[in-house]
Order: C-alpha cells, then sequence, then structure tokens
C-alpha cells in the first residue's frame, strides 16, 4: 500500500536523522576541543560574520529560539567570548559582538567546521554536490510555501 507509513523512508524522518547525527559529531568536537555548544557555536559564527546584531537578531539568523540564544549569549558573555553594548537610543536593546578571544576561538572552530565539512562531503563529484545543494534549496522552498499540515 502507497499510503502506508514506513518511518525510516519517511524523508522528513531521514533529513531529522541525517542533521542529529551530524550535529551530534561537530558539537562533541566542539565541547571537547572549545567548551563550547551547538547554540553557543551558532552564536559566534553569526557575530563572526555579522558584528553589532541583538540577540533577537541572532536569534532569528540562527534559527534558534530566544531562550537558547539567551542562555549562550549569557555565557558567552560570561566566559568572555562577547562583548554587549546597550543602544543609545534604546537601553534595552544590547548589541553584540565577538572579544578578541570570541574572535580568536570562531577563527579556530571556523577551521575545524570547514575540515567536518570537506570530510563529510568527500567522495561526491561536483555535479553530485551541486545537485544537493539544489535539492536542498528547492526542499527548503517548499517546506516554506506548504507550511505546517
Amino acid at each position: 500500500m502507497d499510503d502506508e507509513l514506513i518511518l525510516e523512508n519517511f524523508l522528513p524522518y531521514r533529513l531529522a536523522v541525517l542533521s542529529n547525527t551530524v550535529s551530534t559529531t561537530v558539537a562533541r568536537a566542539y565541547d571537547k576541543r572549545f567548551g563550547v555548544s551547538i547554540p553557543e557555536w551558532r552564536v559566534i559564527a553569526v557575530l563572526g560574520r555579522f558584528p553589532g546584531l541583538s540577540a533577537v537578531e541572532v536569534a532569528e539568523r540562527t534559527l534558534l529560539d530566544k531562550v537558547a540564544v539567551s542562555r549562550a549569549v549569557t555565557k558567552l558573555i560570561k566566559n568572555g567570548r562577547i562583548d554587549r553594548e546597550f543602544a543609545d537610543a534604546d537601553r534595552r536593546r544590547s548589541i553584540l559582538n565577538l572579544s578578541e578571544e570570541g574572535k580568536k576561538l570562531h577563527d579556530e572552530i571556523a577551521q575545524l567546521a570547514l575540515q567536518f565539512e570537506r570530510d563529510l562531503l568527500q567522495g561526491f563529484s561536483a555535479d553530485e554536490l551541486e545537485n544537493l545543494n539544489s535539492i536542498m534549496e528547492r526542499l527548503l522552498a517548499r517546506a516554506s510555501l506548504i507550511g505546517p499540515p
């Protein structure tokens, strides 16, 4: 029967398993080597590319919920990896930037992340990678159009 749900063949499940497997592997490396969680790394990565964001803007760019970003920001400030200033116009709005230690950490983790990506994609041809990227973009666009069931 074509309408039977077989979990291990269900695309959303397979994507989640792939994402969780890759994220867990990367998380272990970041934690073991740098003492940084995935949410903390995402905050660092976003601020490395887009300095001067608020926590809300970081949450939007990382697709993390505000609570996860708030916890990560608090820990990163405590550990001296990011600096927080308050906007002159609105003292409730904080502006986040990487500290010098945060910039150094960003560069070190970025190299590890890029090597992990190279290792993960090893053996794929340029055409296969182009197809993979195209398929991922199309799936994301479709998912955005469809929305929740």
